[in-house]
């Protein structure tokens, strides 16, 4: 395993900016109308996601403070799946797009997960590096 001395080492949070921008593509299309609603909601939860990842590498000194921003992330990716049912119902997107990017997403959680539970791998104080 590669040494991580940044965020941006990080598979998850690399995922979560990729995805992100497939978001913001896809969510152009939308209606006008959904511009303060949706379209704003769905942009924002996916970045939201990375930029927790960014919060919590620089609280690793605190394994819980770690482990509660870890947890804010994947509220975040949560919150975007949920947007995108939304989309899926409205028609905005494709049954195709739709499973693509929710499987992306659920991917980005299952990986949250697995930092939440090796959280000593992670923080210097706690056992880890």
């Amino acid at each position: 395993m590669p040494v991580i001395r940044s965020f941006r080492d990080l598979e998850v949070y690399r995922r979560c900016v990729r995805e992100s921008k497939r978001v913001f593509v896809i969510s152009k299309r939308f209606p006008k109308d959904e511009r303060f609603s949706l379209t704003d909601q769905i942009r924002r939860s996916s970045r939201a996601t990375s930029s927790m990842i960014a919060e919590s590498w620089a609280r690793r000194r605190y394994p819980a403070a770690f482990v509660s921003k870890l947890t804010e992330s994947l509220g975040e990716a949560m919150e975007t799946q949920a947007w995108l049912d939304h989309a899926l119902e409205c028609d905005y997107v494709t049954r195709e797009e739709f499973t693509d990017l929710d499987d992306a997403w659920q991917e980005i959680g299952a990986m949250l997960n697995g930092m939440i539970d090796k959280v000593d791998t992670f923080c210097p104080t706690s056992g880890g590096r």
